[in-house]
């Protein structure tokens, strides 16, 4: 049997997946896994009411494919997820942890008695080696607007190596979704963006006052750097739904049971959204995703379990949504109609994180055409 490597099954002549660069895991590790070896990290994630109701209620609710069931865990972190797997019936549970949270990990499945059930794996789970198929595969593998991280790659990897073809997958689907929005965060970034320029300027002539250098030829590459940080990186924010001033579109829905990595190395789609509310700005679009825990069609659950990142009122995340920003915003009517079309791909240099064209046509409900605009953004 073939492993993987983020997702790659080794010995890909192209060194990855789709001709993507093959991934240094010490690098990866520097840049990703590290910040999962911390219980502050792991507390974030822990006293995220949603997230942890979702889990808990997905497996206590269909405690029917737990019970006397052999359990994955991709990604155990501080090994919730495994204890409640062995809490709600299974007979064995592979924790798999690629930092030393995987300590933390043992210690906790050991004071809830558990240790008997459990067994807590180090490594990465593309090159751990179980001595058994299993019945479920179950992982919080989601990230900003569902794919960044990447590390639903590593989910993929292990259902392709362990799971039974009787196995469900927790969680089974996932969609991401995009609406336009209104937000005063625009008019900020601009104001720090222009801010952050007349620095430079200043800077540049005091330094060549004071030192006889002149910088003035650096001032297009630092705009350029400057503009990518504050005006055309995605923003965290927890939208009110008040905030979403047209309909919400899917932009893409996952089967966790049969996708694979190349249906998410690049997201394309093409969405309609049309304006529900008065005369206000379009000031960009709010991305958000859902994930549900529904068995499999053989073998599916007895009640139904949704985890939303959607704008709320009273239940917020810590994914929150990512906000991509327009400059300047544009005003819009209610019956105005969006034509967008959006390409996600991951970034070059550094595979979890994300890069996101998007352009859209606006046909005003006058019947008017407003010049399309094309933007690109950055999920840091």
């Amino acid at each position: 049997m073939g492993s993987c490597r983020n997702g790659v099954v080794s010995g890909d002549s192209n060194g990855g997946i789709g001709g993507g660069p093959t991934v240094d895991k010490g690098v990866d590790f520097a840049n990703y896994f590290c910040t999962y070896a911390f219980l502050y990290h792991q507390k974030e994630m822990l006293s995220d009411r949603v997230r942890m109701d979702a889990y808990f209620n997905a497996i206590f609710e269909n405690k029917h494919h737990f019970q006397g069931k052999t359990v994955l865990d991709v990604g155990t972190g501080s090994g919730i997820l495994a204890i409640w797997s062995a809490q709600a019936g299974a007979k064995k549970v592979y924790a798999v942890e690629a930092t030393k949270m995987s300590e933390h990990a043992r210690t906790l499945i050991k004071a809830n008695n558990l240790d008997h059930v459990v067994e807590v794996i180090e490594g990465s789970v593309e090159d751990v080696s179980l001595p058994e198929k299993v019945d479920v595969i179950i992982s919080e593998w989601m990230g900003y607007f569902l794919l960044r991280e990447s590390m639903f790659d590593s989910v993929i990897c292990a259902r392709d190596r362990w799971l039974k073809p009787t196995g469900v997958m927790y969680p089974s689907h996932a969609r991401m979704w995009m609406a336009p929005i209104r937000s005063s965060l625009g008019d900020q970034k601009r104001n720090d963006y222009e801010g952050s320029m007349d620095e430079w300027y200043r800077f540049v002539q005091d330094t060549k006052t004071s030192y006889g250098v002149n910088m003035s030829v650096l001032t297009r590459p630092f705009s350029e750097e400057q503009k990518k940080y504050y005006l055309q990186t995605s923003l965290w924010s927890n939208l009110h739904p008040h905030q979403v001033i047209g309909t919400a579109a899917i932009v893409k829905e996952i089967d966790c049971s049969t996708a694979t990595v190349n249906d998410v190395l690049e997201v394309r789609s093409n969405l309609l959204s049309s304006i529900t509310g008065e005369r206000t700005r379009l000031c960009g679009f709010g991305g958000w995703f859902d994930v549900h825990f529904r068995g499999s069609k053989v073998d599916p659950a007895q009640k139904e379990i949704e985890l939303t990142t959607a704008p709320s009122m009273d239940d917020s995340t810590h994914w929150g949504q990512q906000v991509f920003l327009l400059h300047p915003p544009i005003h819009v009517s209610e019956g105005d109609d969006l034509n967008v079309s959006f390409s996600m791909n991951r970034s070059k240099e550094n595979h979890r994180l994300m890069e996101i064209e998007l352009s859209c046509d606006i046909r005003q409900s006058s019947g008017n055409i407003l010049p399309p605009f094309s933007n690109r953004f950055y999920i840091e």
